[in-house]
């Protein structure tokens, strides 16, 4: 029977920093966030901060967008594990080129059971939700059929492992839009700021939306300087949005 499954980011990795023995410098904010003040020093060897009115990182990078000088933020970077996102959400995070990706093969990986991720609008519906879920179990098993088909004209060919590869990547064609894919993604902060700022706005995609803003709250959590102009508020239909009075450049 079909799996509906839910959506699950976790932070796996992001950037440390150390300053130079030689330059006098206390970052008093998280890796990500004195990197970027620190870049954006190093530009004009302000590192003894004579303006006081940019002296703290979290004033430093309100300045930063401020005055647009995203650069700096391109040195930090993080990298999430995403799980419970379907394919055809994920075909849409990785049309932001500016990322690195690295997907769920399903030539290697064989979809054992239909795992789904529904669409909030066909949850909300018992009905709908029932319908779908059949249809994906439909589909789940003509993939089935279709692989044994194959798997059995591979039993007296050499190269067992590749025919059965062959099969699979014939066999997925057959599989939906809905099904589930895990993947791992990495940005710098400018590019995950311009992701949360187009993909999280009210009128994105429901299923992506709500990816970026749980990115976004991961993000504050390790840089909140860099991400706290984001606020999340609530929609009329219970699903969440996040926007920043800074506009994202392209």
């Amino acid at each position: 029977m079909a799996v509906a499954v839910d959506l699950d980011i976790r932070l796996i990795g992001h950037t440390a920093f150390t300053a130079p023995e030689d330059i006098d410098w206390d970052p008093q904010a998280p890796d990500g966030s004195a990197l970027a003040e620190f870049a954006g020093r190093a530009c004009y060897e302000t590192f003894d901060k004579p303006n006081p009115h940019t002296a703290t990182n979290a004033a430093y990078i309100r300045h930063i967008l401020d005055v647009g000088h995203l650069a700096v933020l391109e040195h930090a970077s993080a990298t999430m594990y995403l799980r419970g996102v379907s394919r055809s959400c994920s075909h849409e995070i990785m049309r932001h080129r500016m990322f690195s990706f690295s997907q769920l093969s399903q030539r290697y990986v064989p979809a054992e059971e239909a795992r789904v991720v529904l669409p909030a609008a066909i949850a909300a519906d018992e009905q709908l939700k029932a319908l779908f879920l059949r249809a994906a179990d439909v589909s789940h098993d003509v993939y089935g059929e279709i692989l044994q088909g194959l798997a059995g004209h591979t039993e007296a060919q050499s190269h067992a492992a590749l025919r059965l590869k062959q099969a699979r990547q014939a066999a997925r064609a057959v599989l939906p839009n809905a099904t589930e894919t895990r993947f791992v993604m990495t940005g710098n902060f400018r590019s995950w700021r311009h992701f949360i700022a187009m993909r999280a706005a009210e009128h994105a995609d429901a299923e992506i939306r709500a990816v970026a803003v749980e990115c976004l709250r991961l993000l504050q959590e390790i840089s909140p300087e860099v991400f706290a102009d984001f606020s999340i508020s609530q929609l009329r239909d219970g699903t969440q949005m996040a926007t920043s009075p800074y506009v994202s450049d392209s």
